[in-house]
Protein backbone atom coordinates (compact mmCIF):
# COMPACT_ATOMS: atom_id res chain seq x y z
CA UNK A 1 0.00 0.00 0.00
CA UNK A 2 1.35 2.91 -0.75
CA UNK A 3 1.76 6.49 1.11
CA UNK A 4 0.20 9.53 0.54
CA UNK A 5 1.22 13.03 1.77
CA UNK A 6 -0.96 16.24 1.14
CA UNK A 7 0.23 18.91 -1.03
CA UNK A 8 -3.31 20.99 -1.29
CA UNK A 9 -6.33 21.79 0.15
CA UNK A 10 -9.01 19.32 -1.80
CA UNK A 11 -9.19 16.27 0.28
CA UNK A 12 -10.98 13.94 -2.48
CA UNK A 13 -7.76 13.54 -4.64
CA UNK A 14 -4.98 11.30 -4.00
CA UNK A 15 -1.32 11.24 -4.73
CA UNK A 16 1.32 8.58 -4.13
CA UNK A 17 4.08 9.70 -2.19
CA UNK A 18 6.50 8.44 -4.71
CA UNK A 19 5.24 11.41 -6.41
CA UNK A 20 7.24 13.68 -4.13
CA UNK A 21 10.81 11.63 -4.54
CA UNK A 22 10.92 11.30 -0.86
CA UNK A 23 10.08 12.61 2.65
CA UNK A 24 6.77 11.89 4.06
CA UNK A 25 6.97 13.41 7.06
CA UNK A 26 3.88 12.49 9.88
CA UNK A 27 1.51 10.97 7.29
CA UNK A 28 0.94 7.52 6.51
CA UNK A 29 -1.52 4.96 4.69
CA UNK A 30 -4.44 6.75 3.34
CA UNK A 31 -3.94 9.93 4.00
CA UNK A 32 -5.38 12.87 1.56
CA UNK A 33 -3.13 14.75 -0.95
CA UNK A 34 -4.00 17.49 -2.53
CA UNK A 35 -3.34 18.07 -6.74
CA UNK A 36 -2.37 21.13 -8.88
CA UNK A 37 0.54 22.04 -6.57
CA UNK A 38 4.44 21.55 -7.72
CA UNK A 39 5.41 18.66 -6.59
CA UNK A 40 8.97 20.14 -4.99
CA UNK A 41 6.96 22.55 -2.30
CA UNK A 42 4.88 19.33 -1.83
CA UNK A 43 8.36 17.11 -0.97
CA UNK A 44 9.42 20.34 0.89
CA UNK A 45 6.54 20.41 3.10
CA UNK A 46 6.95 16.42 4.02
CA UNK A 47 10.42 17.21 5.17
CA UNK A 48 9.14 20.21 7.20
CA UNK A 49 6.75 18.00 8.99
CA UNK A 50 9.27 15.55 9.81
CA UNK A 51 11.91 17.72 11.51
CA UNK A 52 8.91 19.30 13.15
CA UNK A 53 8.38 16.25 14.44
CA UNK A 54 11.42 14.65 15.34
CA UNK A 55 12.67 17.73 16.89
CA UNK A 56 9.32 19.39 18.64
CA UNK A 57 8.53 23.45 19.57
CA UNK A 58 11.38 25.38 21.27
CA UNK A 59 14.66 25.26 19.50
CA UNK A 60 16.10 28.81 17.84
CA UNK A 61 15.45 29.19 14.20
CA UNK A 62 18.80 28.09 13.20
CA UNK A 63 18.44 24.25 14.62
CA UNK A 64 14.91 24.20 12.55
CA UNK A 65 17.06 25.75 9.38
CA UNK A 66 20.21 23.04 9.39
CA UNK A 67 18.02 19.84 10.28
CA UNK A 68 15.12 20.60 7.35
CA UNK A 69 18.55 21.26 5.10
CA UNK A 70 19.97 18.35 6.23
CA UNK A 71 16.43 16.51 5.70
CA UNK A 72 15.91 18.01 1.92
CA UNK A 73 19.81 16.92 0.98
CA UNK A 74 19.00 13.39 2.22
CA UNK A 75 16.13 13.57 -0.68
CA UNK A 76 19.30 14.54 -3.41
CA UNK A 77 17.32 18.05 -3.20
CA UNK A 78 20.35 20.99 -4.27
CA UNK A 79 19.95 23.09 -1.15
CA UNK A 80 21.31 26.69 -0.49
CA UNK A 81 21.65 27.81 2.76
CA UNK A 82 21.47 31.54 3.85
CA UNK A 83 21.24 32.50 0.07
CA UNK A 84 22.21 36.28 -0.46
CA UNK A 85 19.60 38.58 -1.53
CA UNK A 86 21.01 42.02 -2.85
CA UNK A 87 18.63 45.07 -3.25
CA UNK A 88 18.96 48.05 -5.54
CA UNK A 89 17.76 50.86 -5.90
CA UNK A 90 18.54 53.25 -8.48
CA UNK A 91 21.39 51.18 -9.64
CA UNK A 92 22.74 51.35 -6.47
CA UNK A 93 23.22 48.25 -3.69
CA UNK A 94 21.10 49.48 -0.54
CA UNK A 95 20.51 46.42 1.20
CA UNK A 96 21.01 42.64 1.63
CA UNK A 97 18.84 39.81 2.73
CA UNK A 98 19.63 36.11 3.73
CA UNK A 99 17.12 33.33 2.74
CA UNK A 100 16.96 30.73 5.16
CA UNK A 101 17.32 28.21 2.68
CA UNK A 102 16.41 27.86 -1.49
CA UNK A 103 15.67 24.62 -2.54
CA UNK A 104 16.28 23.51 -6.03
CA UNK A 105 16.62 27.09 -7.30
CA UNK A 106 13.33 27.67 -7.24
CA UNK A 107 11.51 27.89 -3.64
CA UNK A 108 12.39 30.33 -0.71
CA UNK A 109 11.80 28.75 2.26
CA UNK A 110 11.28 31.16 5.22
CA UNK A 111 11.89 29.51 8.96
CA UNK A 112 10.56 31.14 11.87
CA UNK A 113 10.37 29.77 15.69
CA UNK A 114 7.83 31.94 16.84
CA UNK A 115 4.42 32.24 19.08
CA UNK A 116 2.35 32.99 15.74
CA UNK A 117 3.29 34.17 12.11
CA UNK A 118 1.94 37.78 11.08
CA UNK A 119 1.31 39.94 8.01
CA UNK A 120 5.35 41.21 8.70
CA UNK A 121 6.58 37.75 8.22
CA UNK A 122 4.59 37.44 4.95
CA UNK A 123 5.91 40.86 3.97
CA UNK A 124 9.75 39.16 4.80
CA UNK A 125 9.21 36.73 2.00
CA UNK A 126 7.37 39.25 -0.39
CA UNK A 127 10.24 41.26 -0.83
CA UNK A 128 12.90 37.94 -0.30
CA UNK A 129 10.76 37.00 -3.87
CA UNK A 130 10.73 40.36 -5.61
CA UNK A 131 14.52 40.28 -4.85
CA UNK A 132 15.39 36.84 -6.47
CA UNK A 133 12.33 37.11 -8.98
CA UNK A 134 11.35 33.41 -7.39
CA UNK A 135 7.69 32.90 -7.27
CA UNK A 136 7.11 30.44 -4.45
CA UNK A 137 7.99 31.19 -0.86
CA UNK A 138 7.17 29.09 2.19
CA UNK A 139 6.63 29.98 5.66
CA UNK A 140 7.46 27.97 8.08
CA UNK A 141 7.07 28.01 12.24
CA UNK A 142 8.16 25.53 14.16
CA UNK A 143 7.37 27.46 17.52
CA UNK A 144 3.90 25.53 18.35
CA UNK A 145 2.58 22.94 18.86
CA UNK A 146 1.62 22.10 15.67
CA UNK A 147 3.82 23.16 12.76
CA UNK A 148 2.53 26.52 10.75
CA UNK A 149 3.10 26.64 7.08
CA UNK A 150 2.30 28.94 4.71
CA UNK A 151 2.38 28.77 1.25
CA UNK A 152 2.89 32.12 -1.01
CA UNK A 153 3.08 32.25 -4.86
CA UNK A 154 3.78 35.47 -6.36
CA UNK A 155 2.80 36.47 -10.27
CA UNK A 156 2.59 39.87 -11.97
CA UNK A 157 -0.50 40.58 -14.22
CA UNK A 158 0.92 40.74 -17.99
CA UNK A 159 -1.45 43.84 -19.00
CA UNK A 160 -0.34 46.07 -16.06
CA UNK A 161 2.57 45.15 -14.20
CA UNK A 162 0.73 44.42 -10.94
CA UNK A 163 2.17 41.33 -8.59
CA UNK A 164 -0.63 39.12 -7.05
CA UNK A 165 0.10 36.77 -4.28
CA UNK A 166 -1.84 33.84 -2.92
CA UNK A 167 -1.21 32.39 0.31
CA UNK A 168 -2.56 28.92 1.10
CA UNK A 169 -2.39 27.65 5.14
CA UNK A 170 -1.02 24.03 4.55
CA UNK A 171 -2.91 22.06 7.12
Amino acid sequence: MPFFIPVHLRPSVFIPVETFFGCVGRYGKGERAMPNQDPLTGMIIGCCFRVANELGPGFLEKVYEHALAHELRKTKSKVTQQQGIEVFYDGVNVGKYEADLVVEGRVIVEIKAVRALDSAHVAQCLNYMRGTGLEICLLVNFGRAKIQVRRLIMSRRAETGDVDLDVDEVQ
